[in-house]
């Protein structure tokens, strides 16, 4: 860790370049599945990911139509006119030996992504965002002196969204893939499951005793909020020692070992001229008139900035309102429920449903099999005193895993309470009864020892007393 005060002579800069697989059903230039999770290698592939002689790739119009989405998410517009490029490189897991991107004229141009850093806002600006091919997978087995290369991911339709350089701390990053991770992920334009690779992070870090740049350095692939923060608290203090030490920062392309936490040298930066750009000759441009984009934006689905202002309306703590929209399913519910019944029923259904935020991978979120009608019931049960808070979690339990009736499901479970006045007076003139003592402790002011005969009427109840109208009546009983 680098002294605070050498580290408080720094200037950090932080950019962040993702790569976002959208959820198209088939590949971006071929009638493929998109799905490599658990196909066997070299499956989901085609004569177009092989780069055979005389295969012509065909544009997903899908993948424009999900890409124009991604433009609205981020507070911007698609390009009326976007166009392809060959990126050259030889790699083996590129049988083409040329990438299809777009460089000049992208889909998108422009954009910011809002974040809140300890309660402040504060705009990251987007320089550009790309259509582009994905290469295929290249693994090296252990003990062995030889790769394997897997094409299921060449020609998945990757949009690589390019920051600007406006971070200086690991938490703005942080913070930063988060929100954008939230943002494709509400705007439907992708999965973003990290375990999955479907949302990668390349972390751009320098550091400058000056106004002006230090050399930098790309910690490319990361697939975890915490790796991106960790790479880059990382990065800074390295460069840092480097440059202590009378030495020079090289840029380069830098791996992260997740068990070590730490970064590694994976090989030389290379700069755009290096790539030999061309227009791809095969794929025309594509030109988007306005009534397409309108199209678009009358289609984008509430984004996370909705949420959060309605469940603020809720009374509801900004942390938990995080936890809240971490899970699009459980926030879109939650608005359902608001929008169909009143604050206090989504209040108390966004209190069941929340999940605590987890940032090592996409959290797992299982099937609701519970009907927003179902847990307005429950909700309802609980305000009218029919289910305790303790017998309503485990009704949610059934709802969540199985579906059904709230109703049935706590009568089955025998956990109806009991609200009759008259049958709850009889218990609690049993108890008086049956522990005197207790009861003269009450009436001497020893308002603790309620608490030990409203536990008497639960348990001789079986615990389906109301223990609010059981006290109300103890303290009748003994005219207090």
């Amino acid at each position: 860790m680098t002294d605070p005060k050498i580290r408080s002579q720094y200037k950090v800069t932080v950019g962040i370049e993702c790569h976002v697989q959208l959820k198209t059903k088939t590949k971006l230039f071929s009638a493929v599945g998109n799905d490599a999770r658990e196909a066997p290698p070299n499956t989901l592939v085609s004569h177009i990911d092989f780069g055979l002689p005389g295969a012509l790739p065909v544009l997903n119009k899908e993948a424009i139509h999900l890409a124009a989405k991604a433009a609205f998410a981020l507070n911007t517009r698609p390009q009326k006119f976007c166009k392809f490029d060959r990126k050259h490189y030889f790699y083996p897991d590129l049988p083409m030996g040329y990438q299809i991107t777009q460089y000049d004229e992208p889909i998108i141009a422009g954009g910011s992504v809002k974040i809140e850093i300890d309660g402040k806002t504060m705009q990251i600006g987007i320089t550009r965002a790309h259509l582009e091919a994905d290469a295929g997978k290249s693994t090296h087995p252990a003990g062995t002196d030889y790769s394997l290369v897997d094409l299921n991911r060449a020609g998945t339709p990757l949009l690589e969204i390019v920051s600007e350089p406006d971070m200086s701390s690991s938490q703005e990053a942080k913070a930063y893939a988060r929100e954008l991770y939230l943002l494709m992920r509400y705007a439907d334009v992708s999965d973003a499951n990290l375990y999955y690779g479907n949302m990668r992070f390349d972390v751009n870090v320098s550091v400058s005793k000056t106004e002006q740049l230090g050399t930098r350095t790309e910690t490319k692939n990361l697939n975890s909020f915490r790796a991106v923060e960790k790479a880059v608290d990382y990065e800074v203090n390295r460069q840092i020692e480097v440059l202590e030490k009378g030495g020079k920062i090289t840029q380069e392309t830098r791996g992260w070992d997740d068990a070590k936490q730490k970064t590694f040298t994976q090989r030389s930066k290379e700069n755009a001229e290096d790539y030999r750009y061309m227009p791809d000759p095969d794929l025309p441009p594509v030109i988007l008139d306005d009534a397409y984009i309108k199209n678009v934006e009358n289609e984008m689905p509430p984004l996370p900035h909705d949420y959060r202002q309605m469940f603020k309306t809720m009374d509801i703590d900004a942390q938990v309102i995080e936890d809240i929209i971490a899970v699009p399913a459980t926030a879109q519910t939650v608005l359902r429920i608001f929008n169909a019944s009143n604050p206090a029923h989504a209040r108390r259904v966004a209190f069941w449903l929340m999940q605590p935020q987890t940032d090592d991978v996409s959290k797992a979120e299982t099937e609701n099999k519970a009907s927003d009608e179902a847990l307005i019931t429950l909700s309802q049960m609980v305000a009218e005193n029919k289910l305790s808070s303790t017998a309503a979690k485990e009704v949610l339990t059934e709802l969540l895993t199985n579906g059904g009736d709230p109703g049935g499901i706590a009568a089955g479970k025998n956990l109806l309470q009991l609200s009759d006045e008259g049958e709850i007076a009889k218990i609690v003139e049993q108890v008086i009864k049956d522990n005197a003592q207790a009861a003269q402790d009450v009436k001497n002011g020893e308002m603790k020892a309620i608490g030990f005969l409203v536990g008497q009427v639960m348990k001789l109840s079986q615990g389906k007393a109301n223990p609010q109208l059981a006290q109300e009546l103890i303290k009748k009983q003994l005219d207090l």
